[in-house]
């Protein structure tokens, strides 16, 4: 008997939203100690901060037959009490199996902005990784200034607000399709 390999299941969509479930919460939350602890090792045990405490999440679900399967993404927002109006995004993170999917990381990157420019933003910014400035650059964001945070060089980013249209509910947020190789 000749017994063929099968490749692992690769879904070939996401829902975009915001994480709106107590378990959506805690799989972002997973991912980004996954992320930023365990594997980049900014932080030493977990990178929640004051901004977790009035940052809405967002995260990348992928989909099996139309029904979630997995967190897979996240990111989250934030604006700034002294600046309203400006808004931030920060912790971006992908589990490491879909890293090479594009869509995903513009798919929450474009909830992030939209939605926050639904919610009156007339200034979205972020810190970004260097290796990750292509990404954010091919989305239609300026790079404003170089810092290092975390021991690690980042951009300072803005989103170009033209480009992204305001979002009125992101708690169902959108599907992205991953592209053919």
């Amino acid at each position: 008997m000749i017994i063929e390999s099968v490749p692992p299941y690769r879904p070939s969509h996401f829902r975009v939203k915001f994480a709106t479930s107590a378990w959506e919460r805690r799989a972002c939350a997973r991912l980004r100690r996954q992320v930023f602890c365990t594997e980049q090792g900014l932080f030493a045990e977990d990178d929640r901060d004051a901004i977790d405490a009035h940052a809405i999440p967002i995260c990348a679900l992928s989909t099996l037959g139309g029904d979630t399967d997995a967190l897979v993404g996240t990111v989250r927002i934030h604006e700034l009490a002294e600046r309203p109006t400006e808004w931030w995004g920060s912790r971006l993170a992908v589990a490491r199996p879909f890293r090479g999917t594009a869509a995903l990381g513009a798919g929450l990157i474009q909830v992030a902005v939209s939605s926050a420019h639904a919610r009156g933003c007339t200034r979205f910014l972020a810190h970004v990784q260097e290796r990750n400035v292509p990404l954010f650059q091919a989305l239609h964001w300026a790079s404003l200034d170089t810092v290092e945070l975390h021991g690690l060089p980042h951009h300072l980013m803005q989103a170009d607000l033209a480009a992204y249209p305001p979002m009125h509910d992101p708690e169902h947020g959108l599907v992205t399709f991953r592209r053919a190789a």
